[in-house]
């Protein structure tokens, strides 16, 4: 999916390559295990709570728990961490994964305002961290946006 590329850089206003700078740096040895729980818990919190309705259905019928364990195994293995969520689930194929959800750019955007407060809230979490991830998650929400995009002009 290599030829989404330009189109995510223009989108998000950065490079792949900055956004794959998470690459750089092994954040699960960096953070710690808990702090993903921490981070997961706090997104998971404020989407399950959005006072979007529209943004709310997309996880409708989802159970919190279990969306907040996706996710911490996700980004601990992504981040350098053991590889549970391959364990558990096998591999990650997020566009795969992300099927049932409504993943268009209004979602990407929300779920990345959700995403930003939660690690501004995370104190363990360090600036350089930060930065990293969240290149690292514009670039996916924006992936999986686009991607989504151009599945649906194909049909």
């Amino acid at each position: 999916m290599r030829h989404l590329d330009p189109l995510i850089e223009k989108a998000v206003g950065f490079s792949t390559e900055e956004a794959m700078s998470i690459d750089q740096a092994n954040l699960y040895e960096r953070l710690g295990e808990d702090v993903f729980w921490k981070l997961s818990t706090e997104f998971y919190e404020r989407v399950f709570n959005d006072e979007e309705k529209w943004f709310r259905n997309i996880f409708k019928g989802r159970d919190q728990k279990e969306a907040t364990q996706n996710q911490v195994e996700f980004f601990m293995q992504r981040l350098g961490g053991p590889p549970y969520f391959s364990q558990r689930k096998g591999h990650p194929a997020l566009i795969q994964r992300h099927m049932g959800f409504n993943m268009n750019e209004k979602a990407a955007k929300r779920w990345l305002h959700h995403m930003q407060e939660a690690i501004d809230t995370v104190e363990e979490i360090d600036s350089d961290s930060k930065e990293r991830m969240m290149k690292y998650f514009t670039h996916t929400a924006y992936f999986l946006s686009i991607a989504f995009d151009q599945m649906k002009e194909q049909r």
